[in-house]
C-alpha cells in the first residue's frame, strides 16, 4: 500500500469502491482534513459551569478534568466534504428523512455549509477518516470539545478570541438580528466555517454557528459523578422514549440561539436524528 507522508499525519492512498474521479476528490479532501488538525496540550480545568454563565442543571456542578494531549479541527466539517465521504464509501445517513430535509431546504447542504448529519454519521466519517490514515480519529469526547472550545480551560465565556460575543464581528448572528416576514428562523442558515476569527488556540465556530456532536452518551447529571482523568461520558445514559435511541451530547449552541452560545451550552439529541442546526469536527488522540 502507497502512503502520503505530510504534516506528521501518513494517509494511504487506497480508496477502494469508488470512481477515478471520486477518489481523486477523496484523496484530498482527506488530507484536508488530516491538516486541519490543531494539536491541544494537555491539562487540568474546571469542567462545566465555572463562570455561572449557564442556566441549565446539566451544566453543573463544575468538576476538576485532567485530559491528556490531543488533537481537534480548526473547522466544521462541511456539507460538501460529507457528501463526498457518501458518494466514495455508499454511506447511507441514519435519519430516513434525509433526503426530504435536503429537498425543502437546498440552501442549508449547500457544499460550503456545516455538514448537517446526526451522531451516527458524524461518527461514520470521522472512523472512514481512521481508516483511511493511521491516526485515531473520533469524535472529540465532551471534555476535549470543551477544553478547546475555552483555549484550554481558560475561564471563558464564548470560543472567540478575547472571549466576547459581537453580532458579525466574533461570530454569527442570532435571530434577533435576522427577522424575516416577522418569523425569525425562516431562511435563516449558519455560515461558511472560518467566516470569524479562531479562538487562542484557532479554532473556529465553536461558539455558534452549528452544534456540535461529541462521542459522549447523554445523562444530565453525569457532572456530579464524572471522572476526573480523561472523562468518555457514562456508559448508560438517557435514551428517547419514543423510539428508544440512546442521546449524545451536543456542544457549543447554533444559530438559533444567539445568547445560548457559551462554551458550557449542553443539549442532547437522538443519536440518528439529523438537525440543521447540528454539525461535527472531529478530534485524534
Amino acid at each position: 500500500m502507497r502512503y502520503l507522508v505530510f504534516s506528521s499525519f501518513v494517509v494511504t492512498s487506497a480508496l477502494s469502491g469508488c470512481s477515478l474521479y471520486y477518489e481523486s476528490q477523496a484523496k484530498d479532501m482527506v488530507q484536508r482534513q488530516m491538516d486541519a488538525m490543531v494539536f491541544v496540550e494537555g491539562g487540568e480545568f474546571m469542567m462545566g459551569n465555572p463562570g455561572g454563565w449557564d442556566g441549565s442543571k446539566d451544566s453543573w456542578p463544575p468538576h476538576k478534568v485532567v485530559l491528556d494531549d490531543f488533537y481537534i479541527q480548526k473547522y466544521e466539517v462541511t456539507q460538501g466534504d460529507f457528501d463526498l465521504f457518501m458518494a466514495v464509501t455508499g454511506y447511507e445517513p441514519s435519519d430516513s428523512r434525509y433526503e426530504q430535509m435536503r429537498n425543502k431546504a437546498p440552501k442549508r447542504f449547500s457544499d460550503h455549509l456545516p455538514a448537517v448529519a446526526s451522531w451516527i454519521d458524524a461518527k461514520a466519517f470521522c472512523h472512514w477518516l481512521r481508516r483511511e490514515t493511521e491516526a485515531k480519529t473520533s469524535l472529540p469526547t465532551e471534555a476535549q470539545w470543551e477544553f478547546a472550545a475555552r483555549s484550554r480551560g481558560k475561564l471563558t465565556k464564548y470560543a472567540t478570541l478575547e472571549g466576547q460575543a459581537i453580532p458579525n464581528k466574533t461570530m454569527a448572528p442570532g435571530p434577533e438580528q435576522f427577522v424575516r416576514d416577522r418569523y425569525p428562523y425562516k431562511g435563516m442558515l449558519p455560515l461558511k466555517p472560518g467566516t470569524f476569527p479562531p479562538n487562542l488556540l484557532g479554532l473556529h465556530d465553536m461558539s455558534g454557528n452549528v452544534s456540535e456532536w461529541v462521542s459522549d452518551k447523554y445523562l444530565e447529571d453525569y457532572y456530579e459523578r464524572s471522572p476526573v482523568k480523561n472523562p468518555k461520558g457514562p456508559k448508560e445514559g438517557q435514551k428517547d422514549i419514543f423510539d428508544g435511541d440512546s442521546y449524545r451530547v451536543v456542544r457549543g449552541g447554533n444559530f438559533h440561539d444567539f445568547e445560548g452560545n457559551t462554551t458550557v451550552t449542553r443539549q442532547k439529541g437522538s443519536e440518528t436524528l439529523a438537525e440543521d442546526t447540528r454539525g461535527f469536527r472531529c478530534g485524534m488522540n
